[in-house]
């Protein structure tokens, strides 16, 4: 494992994403460009390392036996999302909270988390792929919208639409229609030719 096939190290570094190569102790074996240049071209310093001890996990500090020796690896979504899809040998994907330290400050992340079995040599190994989606939960939060305009106000008490908010926060676009309640009070003549409501 310690040399990849050219192909299949060139498909590993066009994806965006956080991607590694990790055994049942979610030891790290491989990783593609994204993750190196997370944690720096230097692969000796990353390579064998328990994933939560590459990830500067809170917990991974916790015990001196590091990653998945302390009483909070018992329910650590990534190891537990790598042990399932190596137990099933099927693709497993979960959102975890995860907790990291940066310097000594805690720094809190939302994952998706994915990992499916590879089967490549005799050893069972899973390719774990990580995407931070922390901007997206966002909006879990509570947004205060104005009762009347609908338009949202944001961290620096601008209102803005829910159409440039959800843009800037989700990436996402709106398409517009119309529902029927607002259709017959709005245009209950076009309500009548279309449903033969009263006008």
């Amino acid at each position: 494992m310690e040399s990849m096939n050219g192909c299949c190290q060139s498909i590993l570094d066009v994806i965006p994403l956080m991607v590694f190569v990790v055994d049942e102790d979610v030891r790290i074996r491989h990783m593609n460009r994204a993750a190196a240049d997370t944690f720096g071209p230097d692969k000796a310093t990353i390579y064998n390392k328990r994933g939560g001890e590459a990830l500067n996990c809170l917990h991974s500090r916790e015990v001196p036996e590091g990653c998945g020796r302390a009483p909070a690896c018992g329910s650590c979504l990534i190891r537990d999302t790598v042990a399932v899809c190596l137990q099933g040998e099927t693709i497993s994907r979960r959102r975890a909270g995860f907790t990291m330290l940066s310097g000594d400050a805690k720094k809190e992340l939302e994952l998706l988390v994915t990992a499916s079995p590879m089967k490549v040599c005799a050893e069972p190994l899973a390719l774990l792929i990580l995407e931070d989606i922390s901007e997206f939960t966002m909006l879990r939060d509570i947004v205060p919208i104005c009762v009347h305009c609908k338009k949202i106000r944001d961290d620096q008490d601008y209102w803005q639409t829910v159409e440039s908010y959800f843009r800037e926060f989700a990436g996402v676009d709106f398409s517009h229609g119309i529902c029927p309640d607002c259709m017959r009070e709005l245009y209950p003549a076009v309500a009548k030719k279309l449903w033969g409501e009263k006008a």
